[in-house]
């Protein structure tokens, strides 16, 4: 096991080279109109629109500090800047060759499936929780606004796909909870700029991310990017 600074707990040692997040750290996102786009963003009721607005993630690195880690470090990296937003059915996909036009991060371990059960101290690492049987995680899912790691290989998670989930009560299944729940690494929340996800298009641009507090919470693994001539 290997002993993280600043968390109540340690992480496996075969994880010792990736990124780790030791608390919470807020990302910015500056996102922008699809050029051509007639659409606009409008943040406060009856208010004026604009062609650019701004999202906060709250990133919890107390529960998943390997994907928050390395989400944080890619940010850093500016990995995203410049990404155009993916729509799908119920979330936003940002990341991968389609949407940042950059090669994908590559790493020398593949980024865990990560999840802490409520009734846990601790992440669980490559496997998902049996939310049926009544394991339930510390971050779910099933709350608009959740932002998660795509799915990769096996149990593991995408080492750049990530998105943000539209949670709609009205299409979850029993006990209210996405039918998804327990099967994703959730790392982070929207907590500024909800009313944005909505009117999020397909093709619209994440301008910038960055960092804006908690970066000194960041231990930072191997360098992740590609540059874009390698």
């Amino acid at each position: 096991m290997l002993q993280a600074p600043g968390l109540p707990y340690s992480l496996p040692a075969q994880y010792a080279s990736l990124p780790k997040l030791t608390g919470r750290a807020t990302v910015e996102f500056d996102l922008q109109k699809a050029s051509g786009s007639k659409g606009e963003f409008v943040t406060k009721l009856g208010g004026g629109g604009s062609n650019t607005a701004k999202v906060q993630v709250v990133l919890d690195g107390y529960s998943a500090p390997l994907t928050a880690g390395h989400f944080a470090q890619l940010v850093q990296e500016k990995y995203y800047d410049g990404a155009v937003v993916l729509n799908g059915e119920s979330s936003l996909y940002v990341g991968g060759e389609k949407s940042t036009q950059k090669q994908t991060p590559t790493t020398k371990l593949p980024l865990p499936l990560e999840l802490m059960p409520t009734d846990s101290f601790e992440p669980q690492y490559r496997l998902p929780l049996d939310v049926g049987g009544g394991e339930y995680p510390v971050l779910p899912l099933s709350l608009y606004g959740s932002v998660a790691m795509v799915h990769g290989d096996s149990n593991d998670s995408d080492p750049s796909k990530f998105f943000f989930y539209l949670f709609d009560k009205a299409q979850s299944g029993l006990g209210g909870l996405s039918f998804d729940e327990g099967n994703f690494s959730v790392f982070g929340y929207v907590t500024e700029g909800r009313e944005i996800l909505s009117q999020i298009r397909n093709g619209d641009v994440i301008k910038s991310a960055r960092v804006v507090s908690g970066a000194e919470k960041l231990v930072k693994g191997t360098s992740l990017t590609v540059s874009d001539d390698a």
